[in-house]
């Protein structure tokens, strides 16, 4: 018999029985969890904070689960016994939650109460991809991660995305194969549930508290006096009362963040986080009173950096420093997003700068302090030995910078960019790091104005036998010379740039024994995520370099390692000439001219072409690989 007339069925028949789709789905779900939310965190807009993105990520795959389970059965067939169809079929849900993301469904994301929750920061490397994923759009972010994550072929990526209903999809993944070759799996600063808790702002929690309490008795006085009326009257004689005025009460400085001086020597995370409390009014509770409150309120004098977003502190701010600079105190504070400057006193005010995932060399130092063109810098607690050189005196020893509790003596201004006049004189900072977290490891700062200096890498020439080399500490003999010659070409010299490199991309030998030109890529990584580039050529006798091209996006970066450059040069002989160069991977250059043309291959990646007069012109380079790239304009 099928049955039994108690109308039990036997044991040996349900386990027979196939699962419920939904059940398949959920159990699924489950085992692949921490994959897909992985997977929906790198799809989703980079440019969000991480706090939102990790809750996002975790609500798209919790979304996932099906609710209408006669369509998903027919979706997925009888024949998912194994997972993989199950699988696939929340993987496009997951896709599509990512791709066309609906704001009625924040409502419902999950939520966390008095905490935020962020990614591990991760190193210089995870901070450049999610910079590089901010400028992709959604289906480019989702066919990386499919890449990354799931390890797909670009053919199957792209018939994923398409299903997903991902416009273009082949393009996206060609714009995603172009990033590196991504996270390695389980990597924690793109895992979102291994993530790191802070609390959020407690002082201005606690105040929202106490402000909701006050308005809920208000509410609950009103309602009484609305029933009752004066003497017994009728409702509604009585005016509502109106919350009391007066300002929120001052943050408490008593719940600063403070760490050990040792701290930077027993932690693998060395930032700012790292800094301990330093300067002789870190116990002046009113003064770290007023900064506070120029903090969380946000007045007419603070003031932001590009890219930087003027807001309160995320969680208790920690003190790095509280004293008196030049007669005139100086506070400054850090929340793991921000560094914030408060000036006490006429002429002061609050200064915010982005400083998350800073790291050995960009949390080297902070600009405490600027008169006129000299400036004071709080160098971090794990600098060795400090010391000062000009950009365009490669050849000349560093002088010793002096300091005293990590503040330094004034320091000589100018930075790189600009014209050459202001350029050339730039003073930058030379600063080795002591040998319990590094082997001396010693890298050039720059003071671009802001908070925060810039932190100058220099790459070599590439090498047709070797693979493209990686930025490195410009200190070397050649790096000097470099950035003496071509530093006044850098694209932005703006407060907010958090790295400049110089690529030097070519030599190029010119005709009539002229000597040799050296072609090079100057890139500006903001901390915002945004960067610019641009190419510029360094010619035997010029007083600075000549730029060629240039303009904001990722060129010049390890995501876009492709390059060419042209200009026209007048021999000594007076004979004009168009020189071109390119990257490594340059093998052939094209030039067309109004009635001539010039189509050659390069093996040393350089062209020069001679004639009789300028006139306007297209250059193409053709790469190893078959693709085509043009300038900089």
């Amino acid at each position: 018999m099928a049955g039994r007339m108690d109308g039990t069925e036997p044991a040996a028949n349900r386990a027979a029985r196939p699962a419920r789709p939904v059940a398949l789905a959920e159990a699924a779900l489950v085992r692949h969890y921490r994959r897909l939310v992985r997977l929906a965190y790198l799809a989703l807009p980079a440019d969000r904070d991480r706090h939102s993105r990790v809750l996002a990520a975790h609500a798209a795959v919790q979304r996932a689960l099906p609710s209408r389970w006669t369509h998903w059965s027919r979706r997925i067939g009888p024949a998912a016994a194994d997972g993989e169809q199950v699988y696939a079929a929340l993987r496009l849900r997951v896709l599509r939650a990512t791709l066309r993301p609906c704001p009625a469904h924040r409502l419902l994301a999950p939520r966390v109460w008095g905490l935020r929750l962020f990614t591990p920061g991760g190193g210089e490397e995870d901070a450049a991809l999610d910079r590089a994923l901010a400028g992709l759009d959604a289906p480019a972010r989702a066919a990386f991660a499919l890449l990354a994550v799931e390890e797909l072929a670009p053919a199957v990526a792209a018939e994923v995305l398409q299903r997903a209903g991902a416009d273009r999809p082949d393009q996206a993944v060609d714009a995603a194969g172009r990033l590196s070759a991504g996270p390695e799996p389980g990597r924690p600063a793109f895992d979102p549930c291994a993530v790191r808790v802070q609390p959020t702002d407690l002082l201005r929690r606690r105040r929202a508290l106490g402000a909701s309490l006050t308005v809920a008795v208000l509410a609950l006085t009103t309602t009484a006096a609305v029933l009752t009326g004066p003497d017994g009257g009728a409702p509604g004689a009585t005016p509502l009362p109106r919350p009391p005025g007066g300002t929120a009460p001052p943050p408490d400085p008593a719940r600063l963040v403070r760490v050990a001086a040792d701290q930077w020597q027993h932690t693998s995370r060395v930032d700012f986080s790292a800094w301990p409390a330093r300067g002789d009014r870190r116990d002046d509770t009113a003064l770290l009173g007023r900064a506070l409150t120029a903090w969380t309120g946000a007045g007419p004098r603070s003031r932001a950096e590009p890219g930087t977003a003027p807001a309160p502190p995320r969680g208790e701010p920690q003190l790095l420093f509280a004293g008196t600079v030049d007669d005139t105190p100086v506070v400054v504070l850090y929340d793991g997003w921000l560094l914030a400057r408060y000036t006490d006193g006429r002429g002061g005010g609050l200064d915010l700068a982005r400083a998350d995932g800073s790291d050995v060399t960009t949390a080297g130092a902070v600009v405490l302090r600027r008169q006129g063109t000299a400036a004071r810098y709080l160098l971090a607690p794990w600098i060795d030995t400090a010391e000062t050189r000009r950009i365009d005196q490669p050849d000349a020893p560093a002088r010793p910078l002096d300091r005293a509790d990590g503040v330094t003596a004034a320091t000589p201004g100018g930075a790189p960019g600009g014209t050459v006049a202001d350029c050339q004189g730039a003073a930058l900072l030379l600063l080795r790091s002591s040998p319990v977290i590094a082997e001396k490891q010693a890298f050039l700062l720059a003071d671009l104005g802001g908070l925060v200096p810039a932190h100058l890498t220099y790459t070599p020439a590439p090498d047709r036998a070797q693979p493209a080399r990686s930025p490195r500490e410009a200190v070397t003999p050649d790096a000097l010379q470099a950035w003496a010659r071509g530093g006044c070409a850098v694209p932005d010299g703006t407060p907010g740039v958090r790295r400049l490199n110089l690529w030097a991309f070519a030599v190029q030998q010119l005709p009539q024994n002229a000597g040799a030109a050296s072609w090079v890529c100057l890139r500006a990584d903001r901390w915002a995520g945004e960067g610019s580039a641009a190419t510029a050529v360094l010619l035997p006798g010029a007083r600075g370099p000549q730029r060629t091209g240039g303009g904001p996006g990722r060129a010049c970066s390890r995501f876009e390692q492709d390059t060419v450059g042209w200009t026209w040069w007048r021999s000594p002989q007076g004979t004009e000439f168009l020189l071109a160069a390119g990257s490594r991977r340059v093998g052939r250059i094209t030039v067309k001219g109004p009635d001539w043309s010039a189509d050659r291959p390069v093996p040393d990646r350089t062209l020069a072409v001679e004639r009789p007069a300028r006139a306007a012109v297209s250059v193409e380079a053709l790469l190893d690989g078959g693709a085509r790239i043009t300038p900089m304009r």
